[in-house]
């Protein structure tokens, strides 16, 4: 009998020593924060870890993640200033970063951040026009997480960003824009064209322009080339007349030279008036009849005389 007393009391001791363990050690995850309560009360947080509690009159009350956590926020329809509905979602992040305030400064603190969230972004969506929305997203954004985070401070959570999903204007919104996005398209594209057109014209009048003052630079340069081909030329006759003038005047100081240049003289003069009788009906007579006759007297007697010469 004594035997079955002690197995029974060594029995009850190591239930009751692994009811203690079971009740007394805690073990916390990494990224996690356990509240305790003594006696209803707050006692305190558990650090990741191993921890120790008094069995039945501690009690783990609260088991909060310290990690990021991403809450969506439910779609809801905004009005725009220019009174325009606007459907509007969005996602929230957050961290817890006071276990205790989180515990007991709110019921339930992702339900009081995200009806805070839905209550800032009509407040800031409602001051905003329907084409602002679009542009200033960022703004949008910060303007939500100032006013949570400020509130949050009393719920020991952090906000840390608030990014908006979509934003959708009604049908009817839509398809006008898609009109007035195709109608800036085409606007562009017609001023793309007329630029194209003008540049083209600008292009074709420029080489026109280029090509004309070529042309005129090569006949300006032909020009010149033909004033100097006949300087050229009037310089080689003078030349070539001077030198006849000068061996004529040569010849004529030479016994005889006189008598050969007024033979020459005489036929030239009778050749000139033939050569215009053949050319002309009209009958041209020298005015002074005595001078020609004179002339062509001289002549023969030159003539006669070189005869009597080689006689």
């Amino acid at each position: 009998m004594e035997i079955n007393g002690v197995f029974i009391l060594a029995v009850i001791l190591v239930v009751i020593a692994f009811l203690f363990a079971s009740q007394g050690i805690k073990v916390v995850p990494q990224q996690s924060a356990w509240v305790v309560e003594r006696l209803g009360k707050f006692h305190a947080v558990l650090n990741p870890g191993l921890n120790f509690i008094i069995p039945f009159i501690d009690r783990v009350a609260y088991r909060h993640s310290l990690k990021e956590i991403p809450l969506d926020t439910p779609s809801q329809v905004c009005i725009t200033r220019d009174n325009t509905q606007l459907s509007v979602d969005g996602v929230l992040f957050f961290q817890v970063t006071d276990p205790q305030r989180a515990s007991y400064g709110t019921s339930n603190y992702v339900v009081a951040i995200t009806q805070l969230a839905q209550t800032t972004l009509r407040s800031v969506v409602g001051r905003m026009e329907l084409d602002k929305t679009f542009e200033e997203r960022d703004l949008i954004n910060k303007s939500v997480v100032s006013a949570i985070d400020e509130a949050a401070l009393n719920w020991g959570v952090k906000v840390l960003r608030y990014e908006i999903k979509d934003l959708t204007p009604p049908a009817v919104i839509l398809q006008a824009m898609q009109q007035q996005i195709t109608a800036e398209r085409e606007k562009r594209a017609v001023v793309a064209a007329s630029e194209g057109r003008k540049l083209e014209q600008i292009n074709l009048a420029t080489g026109a322009r280029e090509a004309a003052i070529a042309q005129s630079e090569g006949e300006k340069q032909a020009e010149i080339n033909k004033a100097e081909g006949q300087a050229a030329a009037t310089l080689a006759i003078a030349t070539a007349t001077a030198e006849a003038i000068r061996r004529v005047a040569e010849a004529s100081q030479v016994d005889g030279g006189q008598t050969a240049v007024n033979l020459k003289v005489a036929e030239q003069y009778v050749s000139a008036f033939a050569n215009l009788a053949k050319t002309n009906n009209t009958l041209i007579v020298p005015g002074n009849m005595s001078d020609m006759t004179g002339m062509i007297a001289s002549a023969m007697k030159i003539i006669d005389s070189t005869k009597a010469k080689k006689e």
